[in-house]
């Protein structure tokens, strides 16, 4: 699961990131179902001390925030918090609580003497509405609440904006992933990935009914082997998702100084960890959206091999991260479907491959 000098970061998770806190916050019926009850939620990434951030957008029906506002060319380098939320369009409300908590506690651009400040809070959205009553999706306090949250400990599978997830025909949901990279230009340096799965691609191997991004030769280091033949039949028995809209969203971050550029194309490679645990992935009905955050808080040595000066100076530094991003992606999203449980009668990767984990 990890290369050569790479190690699992000690949690596992996007917090193993010094700099960033998780919080979820969700409203859940145990009895909710497709058009039915309560069943959305949001995750908030804060980033306590402001990180340098940037975007890539690859899916063709996204919903976003503030995207613009992170390319490199624009003035804005640094953000407070990342927002991911279910709600389709109508949850990125959740945004306006975002921005309340962290005005209340003074972060944000600082724009006078007198402590005003503007938080800086992009964020992205997946299309759950069907899951649920469809009038029924994340508001501004769910935005302040999931912040008022934030953690290094927190959920994984159908929670936060998870909740109402579907990962092809599978219970999608949160999952998260770290490495700790070894000798080189970014030794020591942790990359981590937290994503929301909600894709309208398939996420599990109809050869061997493993998560996609799982060869027969690593199951054993996720617990799994490869499931029975009949369960397999039955899992594709359920056809396709069936909806119009869908996307994978999150978070893939790093403790190493990166420049705004630096960012953006660690977001870039974060989504080649997207099209290996999802197939097809960056469809038109989907919004696959990737934040890439850097707090900079780790330091570096210089790279090992001198850069021509045309290059930049990070180059060597960012080329390991990069590398690791898709990774870290990857397996945020095989976690994500391995600790979804089911919701609105949406089967989970457990329920239908029970014998995959009979190791």
């Amino acid at each position: 699961m990890t290369g050569a000098g790479v190690r699992t970061g000690p949690r596992n998770s996007l917090a193993d990131v010094e700099g960033l806190l998780v919080g979820h916050h969700h409203e859940l019926d145990r009895d909710a179902g497709l058009g039915s009850g309560r069943a959305t939620g949001c995750t908030v990434v804060l980033a306590p001390g402001g990180a340098t951030a940037s975007v890539d957008v690859r899916g063709g029906g996204p919903g976003t925030r503030e995207t613009d506002l992170l390319d490199p060319s624009h003035t804005v380098q640094q953000v407070d918090a990342v927002l991911l939320t279910g709600g389709s369009a109508y949850g990125l409300a959740a945004a306006d609580g975002v921005m309340r908590w962290l005005e209340e506690h003074g972060r944000g651009i600082p724009m006078d003497a007198d402590g005003h400040v503007v938080p800086i809070v992009p964020g992205a959205v997946i299309f759950d509405l069907p899951v649920g009553d469809w009038s029924v999706r994340p508001t501004a306090d769910h935005g302040f609440l999931a912040t008022e949250a934030a953690a290094e400990q927190f959920a994984v599978g159908s929670v936060g904006a998870g909740v109402g997830a579907r990962a092809g025909v599978l219970k999608g949901g949160v999952g998260t992933a770290s490495l700790v990279l070894g000798a080189g230009a970014a030794e020591g340096v942790t990359v981590a990935a937290l994503i929301v799965a909600n894709p309208v691609g398939s996420v599990f191997d109809p050869g061997t009914g493993l998560p996609w991004g799982v060869g027969v030769a690593e199951a054993a280091s996720w617990g799994l082997r490869v499931p029975d033949a009949a369960e397999l039949a039955t899992a594709i028995e359920l056809g396709q998702k069936g909806t119009v809209l869908n996307t994978t969203i999150g978070v893939v971050a790093t403790d190493a100084a990166l420049s705004k550029a630096g960012c953006r194309r660690v977001a870039v490679a974060g989504h080649d960890g997207l099209a290996r645990a999802i197939r097809p992935a960056h469809s038109p009905l989907d919004g696959d959206t990737l934040f890439a955050l850097a707090t900079g808080i780790k330091a570096t040595a210089p790279a090992p091999v001198s850069m021509p000066a045309a290059f930049p100076a990070e180059l060597a530094l960012l080329d390991a991260v990069c590398a690791a991003a898709a990774d870290a992606v990857s397996r945020a999203i095989v976690g994500a479907v391995l600790a979804a449980t089911p919701v609105a009668g949406i089967p989970s990767y457990r329920e239908l491959f029970p014998s995959a984990f009979d190791v």
